[in-house]
């Protein structure tokens, strides 16, 4: 990736730059002021003036007198003679001066920065003439007290900053390289001992070279693909931007350059050709197809989340064309009659899937592989599985047969109410079931097709993940539950009693919870269908960044929680054993409801630290009253303290914390709302 695989052989420029020279700015003390001679002041005012033909007559003059005239002599600014005549821009003063051997120092890096492009092919030309082999260049050798630079600016590396085309070409030409900066993590000597001896500088050294690698100019002469280029050096420099913290801005900078290049890039494209050649381009493909839309290169924009690239209104036009591919002048239709064709697919859905699995290559079957009709149907199907387990949730079968059963009908109804417990599963149910093994199938071909790091990228990937869990928890523990009741049938046990006497930890009672839990992921993942829509999509978006904003805050809650909840525990619990044992005082342990009602709801509050915890978070919603701390043998000051306990934390918790969730999720939805139809797009 970048410069190292383009752009000229190694030659005498090779080792223009190295990756692991030390930079950052140079805290030096400013040298003593040397007084000029009087033909010093004159010859610096020649150069001013562009005076060639005094400059040069001076020059001569005092060819032999070096103790009078040193043609090296700074100005007051600390310019040289050279670096007065780069920023005059005076070619001919700037040949007298190199002519007289006066030496350049880092005269080709004030030129490159002064984007003088004659002065650097000339300043270029002597150091090909005067360099020898194993000395360090005019700008490597000055110290330095007198540098302008630090010693890891190089000239491509400074040419890079500038982004000018034709001074990076001429340095390219001449085999100047820029090598990728070693790992952030590197562990090398170099990298170790250029960080032991000034970690900053070694830090703005890799800035400096990023920075250079992110010019335009630079990856467009020197990368073979300079899209998939691009792409790599964003995506490294998002992963530098997490890691380096102080820097984070400057690397979110050239990041945001690099997608801006990308974009611009799709400008250039004039027609559709183009601009297929360019989505789907495959550098590790020996050609391309032109009949097949693979959109290789928008699946790697995609990867490294280049949303200015897929945002581009382009690569959108693209995209709609091939998306509706199969139902031509579906979008020239109004309104009810896109509605009207959305529904007739919908419900061909399973005539169109039953074609598709009995001839993959009919007609059919390839229409249903179009882009929107694979969407609808899969969609339709979707809602079809939903309005299963909402059938299912309401127990269907029951329902029908009392509402259209007959007498016999009805008495086999209480025979399964009877035997609920470890039955069988329904029609609907069973139905559930095979969606749910085609489900977790998918799921697993797209792990298997995308891998694994690629799968979790995806926060809905892990949503599945834990709904087929729930799903599948509750088919095993169906059937644990009806092996159980086979074994106490086989026992001459009867297993089928009342369900308020089943055991807490019942198989059958833990599916329903799992089911349960299953259900409400299911119907919550419409959220995700439902981004398709332009108006409900970028509420889903401002939505899914605010959860970072929540989980902060319940960090702070819980913590918050814990501590309070101790402290209450700590001083109630034993009053809570009273009140227990006031509730439980019937013979057997059993709980007198009727005559120590109060006790029997109060005792849990503060039992141990799961429930005075479970107590204090429902008291955030105003469901826990002050008659809580009303227990038996509480004395005055501990109630007082117990009670000015629970006021701090509702000072803390209702009026702190929940505003400040309130004014985050502000402040987030206010951030994002900019980027919200970028991020949709993606």
């Amino acid at each position: 990736m970048g410069v190292q695989n383009g752009g000229g052989s190694q030659g005498s420029m090779n080792d223009i730059s190295s990756a692991h020279s030390v930079s950052g700015a140079d805290l030096v003390e400013a040298p003593s002021e040397i007084i000029l001679t009087e033909a010093e002041r004159k010859y610096l005012l020649y150069v001013q003036r562009g005076d060639v033909a005094s400059t040069r007559r001076h020059l001569e003059q005092f060819r032999e007198k070096p103790q009078e005239l040193d043609v090296n002599c700074t100005d007051p600014l600390g310019r040289s003679a050279i670096a007065i005549a780069i920023e005059n821009e005076n070619l001919d003063l700037l040949e007298l001066l190199l002519e007289f051997k006066i030496k350049p120092k880092d005269s080709l890096l004030h030129a490159i920065s002064e984007e003088y492009v004659e002065g650097v092919e000339v300043l270029l030309a002597w150091e090909e003439k005067n360099h020898k082999k194993g000395e360090p260049y005019s700008w490597e050798g000055i110290t330095r007290e007198t540098a302008t630079y630090t010693k890891d600016i190089t000239p491509l590396i400074l040419a890079g900053h500038h982004n000018h085309y034709e001074i990076l070409k001429i340095l390219l030409d001449r085999g100047a390289s820029l090598p990728m900066p070693h790992d952030i993590r590197c562990g090398c000597d170099d990298c170790i001992i250029s960080t032991e001896e000034d970690s900053l500088r070694h830090s703005l050294s890799r800035i400096n070279a990023y920075r250079a690698l992110a010019a335009p100019s630079l990856i467009a002469l020197s990368s073979k693909d300079p899209i998939r280029t691009a792409f790599e050096l964003s995506g490294e420099l998002r992963r530098l931007q997490g890691m380096e913290h102080e820097f984070k801005t400057e690397y979110i900078e050239l990041r945001e350059g690099m997608m801006k290049f990308v974009a611009e890039l799709l400008d250039q494209t004039r027609t559709r050709s183009e601009l297929s050649t360019m989505l789907n381009y495959d550098p590790e493909s020996d050609g391309l197809d032109e009949d097949q839309d693979s959109l290789c290169r928008l699946k790697e924009a995609i990867k490294y989340r280049q949303k200015q690239f897929v945002a581009h209104p382009n690569v959108q036009q693209y995209l709609g064309a091939i998306w509706y591919d199969g139902l031509p002048g579906f979008r020239r239709l109004g309104i009810v009659g896109q509605c009207v064709q959305v529904l007739k697919l919908a419900c061909m859905f399973p005539l169109l899937s039953v074609c598709y699995m009995i001839n993959p290559l009919s007609d059919k079957a390839k229409f249903m592989k179009k882009p929107f009709v694979k969407f609808i149907c899969h969609c339709a199907s979707y809602m079809f599985f939903l309005m299963l387990l909402a059938l299912a949730s309401q127990r269907i079968e029951y329902l029908l047969i009392e509402w259209f059963g007959n007498a016999w009908l009805r008495s086999l109804l209480e025979d399964w109410k009877i035997r609920e417990r470890g039955s069988l599963p329904g029609l609907v149910e069973l139905c559930v079931m095979m969606y749910i093994f085609s489900l977790i199938w998918a799921e697993i071909k797209s792990l298997w097709n995308d891998g694994l790091l690629e799968y979790i990228a995806d926060l809905w990937n892990i949503v599945d993940f834990i709904t087929n869990h729930f799903f599948m928890a509750w088919i095993l523990l169906r059937t644990t539950a009806f092996f159980l009741v086979q074994r106490d049938l086989w026992n001459g046990l009867w297993p089928y009693y009342p369900r308020e006497q089943w055991h807490a930890f019942d198989p059958m009672l833990i599916s329903e919870g799992c089911f349960g839990a299953a259900m409400i992921f299911s119907f919550l993942k419409l959220v995700h269908i439902f981004s398709v829509n332009p108006h409900l999509g970028p509420l889903q978006i401002s939505l899914g960044r605010m959860i970072f904003d929540i989980l902060k805050f319940f960090f702070l809650y819980t913590l918050v929680l814990f501590a309070f909840g101790c402290g209450l525990n700590q001083l109630m619990w034993y009053y809570a054993e009273l009140e227990m044992q006031k509730c439980y005082h019937l013979p057997g342990g059993m709980p007198d409801y009727d005559g120590e009602e109060q006790a029997c709801f109060i005792w849990r509050r503060f039992a141990n630290l799961f429930e005075t915890s479970q107590s204090l978070f429902w008291a955030s919603f105003g469901l826990v009253e002050l008659d809580v701390f009303q227990l038996t043998g509480l004395g005055s000051f501990t109630r007082f303290w117990a009670m000015l306990m629970f006021g701090s934390y509702s000072v803390i918790n209702v009026i702190v914390l929940l505003n400040l969730l309130i004014a985050m999720m502000s402040n987030s939805y206010n951030a994002i709302s900019v980027s919200t139809v970028s991020d949709l797009t993606l």
